[in-house]
């Protein structure tokens, strides 16, 4: 029997996995898969578990209930050796050990572009996982309440102030969200006042939303500065140290929270520890068919998709265009990697991926959101609707599918919950103080 590994539980190895499930006959072929985390996290609801219209375990896909075929190891993946066929893997507790193959799926995902700018490493906080969703969350609610009980100063101004660097959809939804959550609050909060809020975005473009038409991204940057925002377009953060951001604009403030949003980088283990072919940006390099290798020759036994993977787009004319890093191309690479890995192993022809993009949606807070594809435009509620809408269409699984559509419904009848855990990070505190508040750690 064929042992099939796949390295990565995102989007792309998760599809890959759950379609290869459905096709392999019995005994036809043994498949496992790497990760650190036990479970898929759907991205596009990041957002909206930052602004509490979803709950974080409802974000997430465990591998483990849904994946009931298929061998599931817990631990990062260290090494890619495929002249050996092996994967050296470091677990969250022991030694390294080593898992060998027959055939690899690399779907190990992307990182976060990040800089060396001074602060940041310390001060900003990702997007990429439910983790730090939370913990964006629990900042916000954090602030609110200890702004409450401090008079008009530096330290209440700091603590009310709340930064997104990067204008991508991420950033431009998270950022969205965030201040629709922060304006909700307010009525809870009455000794906090709107014109206190300082949310701000950076950009080091001419323009923010570049998956949309410019003129999309102007009405977008006009309804969030109407809603209070303050949008820095052409402007770079030069540094953060201690949360005090200095801007190329000469903007200088200090900021509560830092959300780093500035795009993709490729994974460490892609770009630096495998002996697979990878692009000049470290991207490993994946034919239309979703084979490693170029169009002129493919590896053998290696196959490729997700943010990880330069693909080539056949979708458009572009010479050497690579198909975009979002969720969209990621579930259907894996689909279609699946197929053509049976195919290939009952010795039939394989077939190119190709997809065509259906365009974008996105939430800008509860009741605003944008969509566009191609010429067609739509803005407001309707769009925020057909948010809600397609995601929960595609998040995989019916049971995740209703858990989330339950919680809207709960959230429309009774709002936002605004409770926030940023204790439970600290689970052992109460025991040791005894619940006196004058001792170190309470």
């Amino acid at each position: 029997m064929r042992k099939i590994l796949i390295v990565g539980g995102g989007y792309a190895g998760f599809y890959t996995a759950w379609k290869l499930e459905k096709k392999l006959r019995h005994g036809e072929a043994k498949v496992t898969i790497v990760d650190a985390r036990p479970y898929m996290t759907y991205q596009p609801f990041l957002p909206e578990v930052m602004a509490g219209s979803i709950e974080p375990r409802h974000a997430v896909v465990s591998l483990r209930s849904h994946l009931r075929r298929t061998e599931v190891v817990a631990g990062a993946a260290a090494e890619i050796d495929h002249a050996n066929k092996r994967v050296t893997v470091r677990p969250p507790v022991g030694p390294e050990f080593d898992l060998s193959y027959d055939i690899i799926v690399v779907a190990a995902g992307s990182v976060t572009h990040t800089f060396p700018i001074a602060g940041v490493a310390e001060q900003a906080i990702g997007m990429k996982h439910i983790e730090e969703a939370v913990a964006v969350r629990n900042r916000l609610l954090a602030a609110f309440d200890e702004a409450s009980n401090l008079s008009a100063g530096p330290e209440r101004r700091r603590l009310l102030t709340f930064t997104f660097v990067g204008g991508g959809f991420a950033g431009v939804e998270g950022f969205g969200e965030l201040l629709s959550l922060a304006t909700a609050l307010l009525r809870f909060y009455p000794r906090i006042r709107f014109d206190e809020l300082d949310f701000r975005l950076i950009e080091a473009q001419q323009r923010i939303l570049p998956e949309v038409s410019s003129s999309t991204a102007v009405k977008v940057t006009r309804s969030l500065e109407q809603r209070g925002a303050h949008i820095h377009l052409n402007t770079q953060l030069l540094s953060a140290t201690d949360g005090h951001v200095v801007l190329s604009s000469g903007d200088e403030f200090d900021s509560n929270l830092i959300v780093w949003t500035t795009g993709n980088a490729a994974n460490p283990i892609v770009a630096k520890h495998t002996d697979l072919p990878v692009d000049e940006r470290g991207f490993l390099l994946v034919r239309a068919d979703l084979r490693v290798g170029t169009e002129v020759a493919a590896v053998p036994d290696a196959w490729g998709a997700g943010d990880n993977a330069a693909i080539t787009d056949l979708s458009v004319d572009t010479p050497g265009a690579r198909t975009v890093p979002n969720a969209q191309h990621a579930v259907r690479q894996g689909k279609r990697l699946a197929a053509n890995l049976v195919a290939a192993l009952r010795g039939e022809a394989t077939r190119n991926y190709i997809h065509k993009s259906i365009g974008v949606v996105a939430t800008l807070g509860i009741g605003r959101g944008v969509f566009q594809s191609g010429r067609i435009v739509i803005t407001g509620f309707p769009a925020w609707l057909m948010h809600r809408g397609y995601h929960v269409l595609a998040v995989p699984t019916w049971e995740r599918k209703t858990r989330v559509f339950a919680v809207w419904m709960t959230a429309l009848l009774f709002g936002r919950d605004i409770v926030f855990l940023e204790s439970t990070q600290h689970p052992r505190a109460a025991f040791v103080t005894g619940g006196d508040p004058t001792m170190p750690g309470s």
